[in-house]
């Protein structure tokens, strides 16, 4: 098999686990930084070009885009498949996992629940916006597509403030979010490939003077749960449209909640809490969409 893995940097932690476990498994890998991948169409067959090189011909793509280079990076995913070539999550999948409100809408519609959501482009009147989901503490997340989208914790009013009048000055949009409340209550993330859960961790924020965020310095903890969050994990991935995915819940008693899906999970700290090889069962199902593309047959080494 021949991976194209796109990443900005081969050595960011997951591209690299990504790499030594297909390598692992006798697999040819090169690392491409999407945005030096150059795209031809014309009167000829289209074509993608490396630094002026043209690219030989791969049997999968591991999308890794950053959200710094969104737009060009979903191009270059977009181009891989009109060239048949399977990719291990598509444009459209990482698009929508990123347009938050989009996502939701998309969850709800299809009957997985979601967390009380609003969302806004002005503060307005915040304890009114507090008080439509439920109460702090709350999630806060910048609606931002072409940058790294940020989500804060805010556990009281005076920290909420303080984070929409900074988001706001910006001329960024944000959605208000229920968060954990009571200690029975707590935020899970599942990491799903394929149709199945290979992890969950619970996720403890590290408090902040004003707020804190889960992207940074959250504590992980490898959990165990019913079956029936499994279910609801992989199908909130496969209603976004993702083969490879972080879906995480709010676990409130006996009404589980989705209020996110990411497209492009990290696996360190995955990893750490875990204890696994999580590389692994996403290169097999790399493997297993090479094997579809070719009618079963095994792809070349």
């Amino acid at each position: 098999m021949h991976l194209t893995i796109l990443s900005r940097k081969a050595a960011i932690y997951t591209t690299r686990r990504l790499a030594q476990s297909a390598r692992l498994r006798g697999a040819r890998v090169r690392v491409l930084d999407p945005v030096q991948v150059e795209m031809h169409l014309g009167d000829d067959a289209p074509g993608l070009y490396y630094q002026r090189r043209k690219l030989v011909r791969t049997d999968v793509v591991i999308p890794r885009v950053a959200p710094s280079v969104q737009a060009y990076g979903l191009a270059v995913v977009n181009h891989f498949a009109m060239l048949g070539v399977p990719t291990l999550n598509d444009a459209n999948g990482i698009a929508v996992s990123r347009n938050k409100m989009r996502a939701l809408q998309l969850l709800a519609a299809h009957g997985v629940p979601v967390p009380p959501t609003v969302m806004a482009a002005s503060a307005g009147d915040l304890r009114e916006l507090v008080d439509l989901v439920g109460g702090v503490p709350v999630l806060i997340k910048l609606l931002t597509p072409s940058e790294k989208p940020g989500v804060m914790v805010c556990e009281t009013l005076q920290s909420m403030e303080a984070a929409l009048e900074a988001v706001l000055s910006m001329g960024h949009n944000l959605l208000v979010q229920r968060y954990v409340r009571r200690k029975r209550e707590r935020d899970l993330r599942a990491l799903v490939v394929g149709d199945e859960v290979i992890a969950w961790v619970e996720r403890r924020p590290r408090p902040g003077r004003l707020l804190h965020t889960l992207a940074r310095g959250a504590k992980l903890k490898a959990v165990r749960v019913p079956a029936a969050l499994d279910a609801l994990a992989v199908k909130a991935a496969r209603v976004v449209g993702l083969d490879v995915a972080a879906v995480d819940l709010l676990e409130a008693g006996t009404a589980p909640m989705v209020f996110d899906v990411n497209s492009s999970p990290g696996l360190k700290g995955l990893e750490a809490a875990t204890g696994k090889d999580l590389a692994l069962p996403i290169i097999g199902r790399a493997e297993e969409l090479v094997r579809l593309a070719t009618g079963g047959r095994k792809a070349k080494p």
